[in-house]
């Protein structure tokens, strides 16, 4: 009875011990099977990176357009003022001249006095053909008539025409939108004198775009197509309202004030203000470095450590986070160079 009591606890020692011993493995940092032998490694080798710069963009109009008046005259009445949205052919203001009222108004005496002149003319060449049929007359006051007539019809043609140039100058005083967009700049007032040619309205048109400037180092590394990460608007970190991502649409061959000028297109700009300035990141510059997956990475208390394939322990300095084949990775400023061989800890 006493050996089969001393068999059934050596059974439960050893079931113990068996359960427990993974755990102790573990804290004792041995290899806890087959697998586990079989550690992973990874080849050191440089890489190139970006190094993404964050810089101020200002939403800005591709293309500003001006309402013109084409003709002097005193403002009757401005129908738009700034931030209005406009569509193509809209009435922004009306410029009236009054002497054009007051010379149509002379043309219509004139005409009338003319339709008078032609009537008596008609008539005149009328008798005058009937008393050449009967002889009474000679060809010579026939033509006479005749040129009377052609005349008084031919000045009367032209003032009438004189009379369509003038209410086309009227109508010229009505200042349209020359393409849609929103109203950015309003100059003049009803019953301010305006000159021919002056701008009332500036419309930007319905496309904008995230303008970046950049010092001149960064020229070379700035190409259309590249992403951009656009921020929050209003300057303000506020999670959520980010505009997300867009593309750098055309870098501009010319340096403006030792700065690159490139604009980036971006999805959700109808609504801001012209001159908003937006917090955007982008690809400043690249270099080469080495790039290690994160999980290769033993983090301890103020210092960042990783194990060699020799068994070496070796302090790094650790970089920027970065990404590996789609993977969590971390950039290695220091400790590490090209060949080395690490495992996972």
């Amino acid at each position: 009875m006493r050996t089969r009591l001393h068999q059934i606890q050596r059974a439960r020692l050893t079931r113990g011990a068996a359960a427990c011993a993974p755990l102790l493995l573990a804290l004792l940092g041995l290899p806890a099977g087959r697998d586990a032998l079989a550690q992973e490694r990874f080849a050191v080798a440089p890489q190139m990176v970006e190094d993404r710069k964050a810089v101020f963009a200002t939403v800005e109009s591709v293309r500003e357009v001006e309402a013109r008046t084409r003709i002097a005259g005193t403002i009757r009445s401005m129908a738009v003022r700034e931030g209005d949205a406009v569509a193509g052919g809209q009435l922004l203001a009306e410029v009236e001249d009054p002497k054009i009222a007051l010379q149509i108004a002379a043309l219509d005496a004139r005409i009338a006095a003319l339709a008078a002149q032609q009537r008596q003319a008609a008539q005149e060449l009328e008798r005058t053909r009937a008393l050449r049929a009967t002889g009474a007359a000679t060809q010579a006051r026939l033509d006479e008539a005749q040129t009377g007539f052609d005349v008084v019809e031919a000045q009367a043609a032209a003032t009438r025409a004189e009379r369509a140039v003038l209410v086309e100058q009227q109508r010229e005083g009505r200042v349209v939108a020359p393409q849609a967009g929103r109203v950015l700049r309003v100059r003049g007032t009803p019953g301010a004198v305006v000159g021919p040619g002056e701008m009332l309205a500036a419309i930007a048109t319905d496309r904008y775009v995230l303008r970046l400037r950049l010092p001149e180092r960064h020229a070379r590394f700035l190409r259309p197509g590249d992403p951009v990460t656009v921020g929050a608007r209003g300057l303000a970190e506020r999670p959520g309202a980010a505009l997300g991502r867009g593309t750098i649409r055309l870098v501009y061959p010319e340096l403006q004030a030792g700065q690159v000028v490139a604009d980036a297109e971006v999805e959700g700009l109808g609504d801001f203000f012209v001159g908003e300035r937006v917090r955007v990141t982008v690809a400043a510059d690249q270099r080469r470095t080495v790039v290690i997956p994160l999980s290769f990475l033993i983090t301890g208390a103020g210092i960042d450590l990783v194990r060699l394939a020799s068994g070496m322990v070796v302090p790094v300095q650790r970089g920027p986070a970065r990404t590996l084949d789609g993977a969590p990775a971390i950039e290695i400023l220091s400790g590490l160079r090209a060949g080395d061989e690490i495992v996972r800890p």
